[in-house]
Formats: C-alpha cells, sequence, structure tokens
C-alpha cells in the first residue's frame, strides 16, 4: 500500500497532479485546498502522504494526497460519516481543514451544506458523527499566527516557553504570563467563535484548573474544548 510518495510534479489538472517519482508517474487526486498550495510550475518537488483506497467497487486504485499526516487523518475522520466515501469526500474539502473542523464543532450547518457535493441532510450528518472529536483540528487555524494572531504569535510563544520552561525547574508560574496566556485564548473565543467575555473567562478557568500543567495557549484552548463538550 502507498501512504507516502515524494517526486516531480509533471502535470497539474483541475482535481490532481501527475507525480514522478522512482520513473513512474502516479496520478493524485488533491483536496482543492492542497491544489491551490502547489506551484504551477513544473520539476518542483513536492511530498504528499497518500490514502489510498481500493475495494470490489472501486477496482481501480485511487491515490488522494495530502500536506501532512494530519490532515490525512482529518479524511479518515471525514469519511467515516454515513454516505461520504472517499471520492465524494476530496471534492467537498474545498476548505482548509481547520476550517471545516470548526464548522462541525460550532455546528455549522449553512457552511458545510455549502462544500461542493455536500447538501443540508449530509451536513447534519456530519455534525452528528464528528460534533465534538476535532477540536485538535482547529487550534491548527485560531493559532496560526500569520493568518489569525498576527502580532500576538511571538508573545504567545513566547508565554509558552516561558510556563514550560517554569515548570521544569519547579518555580511557580508568574501570574502575569499565566494572566497573559489566558487571556489570548479568552479573545479567540470571543472574536472568533462567539462567546461572550464572561463565559469564556469561566471556561478558560475551569481549564486552568483541571490542567495546571497547560504551558501553550494550543494546550489551553484544547482543554477548553473539551471541557465544554
Amino acid at each position: 500500500m502507498i501512504a507516502y510518495i515524494e517526486g516531480t510534479l509533471l502535470k497539474k489538472d483541475h482535481d490532481g497532479i501527475l507525480l514522478l517519482a522512482g520513473h513512474v508517474g502516479y496520478e493524485i487526486l488533491l483536496p482543492m485546498f492542497v491544489l491551490e498550495k502547489l506551484v504551477s510550475k513544473h520539476s518542483e518537488s513536492i511530498a504528499l502522504y497518500i490514502y489510498y483506497h481500493q475495494t470490489e467497487r472501486q477496482p481501480k486504485p485511487v491515490l488522494i494526497g495530502f500536506n501532512s499526516e494530519d490532515e490525512k487523518d482529518f479524511f479518515q475522520s471525514f469519511i467515516s460519516v454515513d454516505a461520504i466515501g472517499p471520492l465524494k469526500a476530496v471534492k467537498a474539502m474545498e476548505k482548509p481543514v481547520s476550517e471545516i473542523a470548526m464548522a462541525i464543532e460550532q455546528k455549522d450547518i449553512d457552511f458545510l451544506a455549502g462544500l461542493k457535493g455536500i447538501g443540508k441532510r449530509t451536513a447534519q450528518k456530519i455534525v452528528a458523527s464528528l460534533h465534538g472529536k476535532l477540536s485538535r483540528f482547529i487550534s491548527e487555524l485560531v493559532f496560526d499566527s500569520k493568518k489569525h494572531c498576527g502580532d500576538q504569535e511571538n508573545s504567545a510563544l513566547d508565554s509558552g516557553h516561558y510556563i514550560a520552561n517554569t515548570l521544569l525547574s519547579s518555580q511557580p508560574i508568574d501570574s502575569f504570563v499565566a494572566k497573559r496566556l489566558s487571556q489570548q485564548v479568552v479573545d479567540v473565543l470571543v472574536e472568533q467563535l462567539g462567546y461572550t467575555a464572561v463565559i469564556a473567562r469561566k471556561m478558560v478557568s475551569m481549564a486552568m484548573e483541571r490542567n495546571p500543567s497547560i504551558s501553550t495557549p494550543e494546550q489551553l484552548f484544547d482543554s477548553v474544548l473539551h471541557g465544554k463538550l
């Protein structure tokens, strides 16, 4: 079974690519968000994680490519939903994994129904099957600095590294740094997920109490979501 391929881009089509690897050309289907990241020039080195699909009803092997194992993991969760097979899923995944995951966690039926080939009924099935199971994919979106946190990234990372080092040295966490870490997550909950400030602060406080060893915004956000669900 093929799980990973590195090679040279020979051809780019509307739904995939032809990749040369070891003197063999592989036709690989790509979700639109993956395809859009590829450069248009030929002879460009590309590495993809592969979902290999072949069944009795689909005897011709189909290779579906992703930029990372996390994207592939999300795809495998996505196709676990009734009525969504691999070929339908690859067409539906027009948006980045993190955006689709957030829509599922927010129960945003309209967003999901707007994906290619996904109507309202299927969108409801997706939410019913996957809601509460995808928080790790969301954190990649809300803490992607250049896209969502702008100039706050460096302070977020500095806070996380500082707290982690403090924990390792068994010293008390500076209350100012802890508050700054908490405030970043509160801001995300309010500005991106629509919670009120009061509720967001309560959720963050409860998450910190459940897990005092939290050292990064990503960990705190993930703990908040798991506590809420």
